[in-house]
């Protein structure tokens, strides 16, 4: 195992204009920093752009169409037209609208997203901007505050189809942020630590990704994710059919991108804590025996390995989108409070019973804050959490909603008024 240092690369302290006139604290602790910030907002601003063009490829792919192919070569030149059609488009504020609070509402969605990034680990050493003992705790409050942007973008517009829409979107991020909160405590079990950074250097000393111990978990948190991006099939707050385009169907130009660019950041880091608490982050088995562990070269590849991976969730949200008809407001609900919440819990009380089971018998071992797991261990703890956890779970949860009647229009007692047509 070993130790990773987030300070100032080599490389970048022994640059003449650098090392002749600042101190190494300062070269560290702010300039260093600063230079991350701003490489970091730039390739992820200019992915989200390119994010929504291999979204169209992807969907003409799925729909056996061409897809956008006129702005430059293969179409690779179409983020940057619209991103000019926006920013020259009018900005229109309806006329009975809250300005204030309209203008900032699209502000707030966006800032709520871009923090988040500071504390994910892309990469070893220095490719993490900070690494605080909160990580995973930070990210899930600051990212929460996004549904207050929407929530007043959609009051502040004055419009019954928007308000509509951010009052769907609060009551669906209230009920999905509850089960993916506690299916990442499965996982945190295993790491014992909140810190991200850490999380990816624990699952790289047990040499394993904690989705195998953790498959339950990684379901429910994905499923969750995606439901709190309000992406299809779970995109009621802007259902087109019913709702025009829900929270932000009053807003354009410049203000719309920004909700844009909110919903895309929302999605990357939603898929970058999947892969930095369940997949090993930036750690591939075999890396630090090909690479020299800290050196440039392995930095840059752990940051194509985290990279790669968080492609692969992206590709999934989607494919979804593509492939799966939208769910009804009430299944919405029910999947939330019948199944994704008590699934959840299920998989806290089955971890903990099984550790414990495991550490009776010897096959793992706290040593400080990391665990030492037996080869009998690993097959024990994998083994039941395929085997026990996950068809145990299904089970008795479909056991206690076997009773739960779908809503049916055919099974609905007629209104009073169509029941005396009807006898008429």
């Amino acid at each position: 195992m070993y130790i990773y240092l987030l300070s100032a690369p080599i490389w970048f302290s022994k640059l003449p204009i650098l090392k002749d006139y600042l101190d190494p604290m300062v070269l560290d602790y702010l300039v260093w920093p600063l230079v991350q910030i701003g490489l970091l907002l730039f390739v992820v601003l200019t992915l989200i752009a390119y994010l929504t063009l291999a979204e169209r490829k992807i969907s003409a792919w799925i729909q056996v169409r061409i897809g956008p192919n006129r702005v430059g070569p293969q179409g690779l030149l179409q983020p940057l037209a619209d991103g000019i059609k926006l920013l020259i488009k009018e900005d229109l504020i309806p006329l009975k609208a809250d300005k204030g609070i309209f203008i900032v509402a699209p502000i707030i969605a966006m800032v709520a997203a871009l923090v988040s990034l500071a504390v994910i680990p892309w990469g070893a050493a220095w490719a993490t901007i900070s690494n605080i003992d909160v990580g995973l705790l930070f990210i899930l409050a600051v990212s929460s505050f996004g549904v207050l942007g929407i929530i007043l973008g959609g009051w502040a517009s004055n419009s019954k189809y928007a308000l509509l829409g951010a009052l769907r979107s609060a009551a669906q991020m209230v009920s999905y942020e509850v089960p993916m909160g506690l299916a990442l405590i499965g996982a945190l079990m295993f790491t014992k630590t909140l810190a991200l950074q850490d999380m990816v250097i624990n699952q790289e000393n047990l040499h394993i990704w904690n989705v195998l111990f953790q498959p339950l978990g990684f379901l429910i948190y994905l499923i969750s994710g995606i439901a709190e991006t309000n992406r299809a099939p779970f995109d009621l707050p802007e259902a087109e059919s019913e709702l025009v385009a829900g929270y932000h169907t009053e807003y354009s130009g410049f203000r719309f991108s920004l909700f844009f660019i909110a919903e895309y950041a929302s999605m990357l880091i939603i898929s970058a804590i999947a892969v930095t608490v369940f997949l090993g982050g930036w750690y591939l088995p075999g890396l630090s025996y090909i690479l020299i562990p800290g050196s440039t070269l392995f930095v840059l590849a752990s940051i194509g390995v985290f990279a790669f991976k968080t492609l692969v969730l992206l590709y999934v949200f989607f494919w979804l989108r593509w492939s799966l008809p939208r769910y009804r407001y009430d299944q919405l609900m029910e999947l939330a409070w019948k199944w994704m919440i008590p699934a959840s819990l299920a998989n806290i009380l089955l971890t903990a019973t099984i550790l414990v089971i495991a550490k009776e018998f010897g096959l793992i071992e706290s040593q400080g804050n990391f665990l030492s797991i037996s080869t009998a261990g690993y097959i024990f703890l994998i083994g039941t959490a395929f085997i026990i956890t996950v068809p145990l779970t299904w089970i008795i949860l479909g056991q206690i909603n076997a009773r739960s009647r779908d809503f049916n229009l055919r099974e609905v007692e007629p209104l009073p008024m169509n029941r005396a047509k009807k006898n008429s």
